[in-house]
């Protein structure tokens, strides 16, 4: 074991709430504030481990990460390997690459891994890490899901813009009010391994569909009907949403708090942030961010519900589970 991991035992998986998120070096002080204010909200008595997944993460920022551990909260680096699938999924982002495309990076696509790489635990979550907790993920993860595979939110951003929903209905044979998002999800390991859900998701890759969202849209589409609607509590996102009774807050698409003053419930992500050690690089962060780069990320916004308005007008979906 690296000796970057520290804390709890990892294996005891019948007292552990296991919750993975995927990060580069760039994120790394994002995802301090996710698991800082995880930590702030865990019940003392019980245990967590989060498990970071990564490609390239200075030692500097394991470091730093490291330090946020907690006498109940453990961390644990685990680093991507290049194996087959992951080789077919960095292929397929390459083509993307430089296009401006917001899921252009394999990390996107490493959550699909969680259930193969990690056989010790029957049950997960995955957060993204434009997330803060306002309450204790303990309580998420005793959600029972029955018989479906994951529970996730449906996508409230799809909803809002017509281009979307007709594109989920026809390109992904996919109903608005079913479609979800792929950044907060409570998980039945035990069943994605049975199912062989990295397996199915690499085969739909290999066919190089051009997708919106395509890490989202192969969860939707390989998933059909074993998805459990999560309460929006978990995974409020604040743009144009009434932040009342969140339990989780998720800072979706390009609204981000540590580049705009104004966004709803920033102020709990400032707080969140003091005491992870990455306080001082989100600021000049902000500071750094120029219009420009505002002005860009309203471009990809743009591209993308373009992109989806001209998808969304095939003869039939664009990819299928065989």
């Amino acid at each position: 074991m690296s000796i970057f991991n520290t804390g709890i035992n990892p294996f005891k998986k019948t007292k552990v709430v296991p919750i993975f998120l995927t990060i580069t070096d760039d994120y790394s002080k994002y995802a301090a504030v996710a698991i800082h204010s995880l930590m702030q909200h865990s019940n003392p008595k019980r245990h967590y481990r989060v498990i970071i997944m990564y490609d390239k993460l200075s030692i500097a920022n394991r470091w730093r990460l490291r330090n946020l551990v907690t006498k109940n909260c453990a961390i644990e680096f685990h680093k991507m390997k290049y194996n087959l699938y992951m080789q077919i999924i960095v292929r397929y982002c390459a083509k993307r690459s430089g296009s401006g495309d917001f899921f252009a990076s394999a990390v996107y696509y490493y959550r699909a891994f969680i259930a193969r790489l990690f056989p010790q635990y029957d049950k997960g979550i995955y957060i993204d890490s434009d997330t803060i907790l306002l309450d204790d993920i303990g309580k998420m993860y005793d959600l029972e899901l029955g018989d479906k595979v994951i529970a996730a939110r449906v996508d409230p951003k799809v909803a809002m813009v017509p281009e979307f929903v007709e594109y989920v209905k026809n390109a992904l044979d996919v109903p608005a009010k079913d479609y979800v998002n792929s950044g907060v999800l409570l998980m039945d390991l035990k069943a994605l391994r049975k199912i062989h859900y990295i397996t199915k998701m690499t085969d739909l890759i290999k066919e190089d569909a051009e997708l919106v969202a395509p890490d989202q849209d192969y969860l939707n589409v390989i998933l059909k009907g074993k998805i459990k609607h999560l309460n929006k509590c978990w995974n409020l996102q604040p743009e144009g949403e009434d932040a009342k009774g969140a339990k989780l807050l998720h800072f979706n698409l390009s609204k981000k708090p540590w580049f705009h003053s104004d966004i709803n419930c920033g102020e709990k992500f400032w707080e969140a942030a003091r005491g992870t050690g990455f306080y001082g690089d989100l600021m000049r962060g902000m500071e750094k961010y120029t219009q420009k780069d505002a002005e860009a990320s309203a471009y990809q916004i743009r591209a993308l519900i373009e992109k989806a308005d001209k998808l969304s007008k095939v003869k039939e979906p664009l990819i299928k589970v065989t």
